[in-house]
């Protein structure tokens, strides 16, 4: 069995890679959304990760979908006490405002609870920053759901480390739980987001990092190699940018581990993820229950020094 990795400094402690629930009820139906579920926890996945806007871009959407699925499923399943629910706030505009307006914070959490049908929220992410509201009040609401035992964990998603750091010092001088885990954009094409000043500090800090876009969006599994494969996905606009980038290389370095040691690039990526300093668990989604099996095997795969500096070094 995979060992489960501490949370930063949280009493939580979960399987080195985390599952999106970004595609349920979106480009994963009910069956395919159940399908993947029960593979990931039956492969030794702990943690699943959603937002309460998932997925209100999708056409006759309006939010909220994601976490209705997941609710359904661990009502069916039975197997609300295999995980931990990661769900967020911030980026749906509803009852008590938007973004992270106090009023939204808990209307929100409440909503949240009820589309997953449980109890408690085992990590709660800020989804992004809010400078229109007093930290020491969004500190304070946040506060008040882990009071009423509704939340376990705090967390924030898209900070720079100025933000995090402030709201972090703002939190501790009030005598208030503060934000114990980060959610930054992080993989091998795309570091710039985290590497540096907000990596130092969440090492520092012993914050627990879950990157999303682990895969950037499909392109570190290899499917896009060449002006060709574009046509792929609705993507594809991206995927050129990366390409022409740092991409190829990238890809190269991957394909030459891949060779090495057998594993696929996208588990190769994955895991060189989980070994970046700071970092506890990457994020990755899954359509399918045959593409996440894919995926697990990155939780047990070490790479040795060499191979990761390698990697690195491509992407840098």
């Amino acid at each position: 069995m995979t060992p489960l990795r501490r949370l930063g400094a949280s009493d939580l402690k979960i399987a080195p890679l985390v599952l999106g629930g970004n595609v349920f009820d979106w480009t994963a139906d009910r069956h395919a959304s159940f399908a993947v579920l029960d593979a990931f926890v039956d492969g030794g996945g702990t943690m699943i990760d959603t937002a309460d806007v998932y997925s209100a871009w999708a056409p006759g959407h309006s939010g909220g979908e994601s976490e209705t699925v997941i609710g359904e499923w661990l009502r069916a399943s039975g197997k609300r006490d295999r995980v931990q629910i990661a769900t967020k706030v911030g980026m749906l505009p509803g009852e008590g405002g938007e973004k992270l307006a106090p009023a939204r914070i808990a209307a929100a959490c409440d909503a949240s609870l009820r589309r997953l049908g449980t109890d408690r929220i085992d990590l709660y992410f800020a989804h992004q920053d809010d400078d229109t509201q007093p930290q020491e009040a969004v500190a304070e609401a946040f506060a008040a759901l882990v009071r009423a035992g509704k939340v376990r964990v705090l967390g924030a998603s898209n900070f720079h480390a100025a933000r995090l750091k402030s709201a972090i010092d703002t939190a501790r001088a009030a005598g208030l739980p503060h934000y114990q885990v980060l959610q930054p954009e992080y993989n091998l094409v795309s570091r710039h987001k985290f590497e540096g000043e907000l990596q130092d500090y969440c090492v520092v800090e012993n914050i627990g990092v879950v990157p999303y876009y682990g895969l950037a969006s499909g392109f570190l599994t290899g499917k896009y190699r060449s002006a060709d494969d574009l046509g792929k996905s609705v993507r594809g606009g991206r995927m050129r940018d990366l390409l022409e980038g740092k991409g190829a290389e990238v890809l190269a370095a991957l394909d030459s581990v891949a060779e090495e040691t057998g594993a696929t690039v996208a588990q190769i990526a994955l895991a060189w993820l989980m070994a970046q300093p700071g970092v506890t668990a990457p994020i990755a989604s899954a359509t399918s229950a045959q593409q996440l099996e894919e995926l697990l095997p990155a939780m047990s795969l070490t790479l040795t020094d060499d191979q990761l500096a390698r990697l690195t070094d491509a992407g840098a």
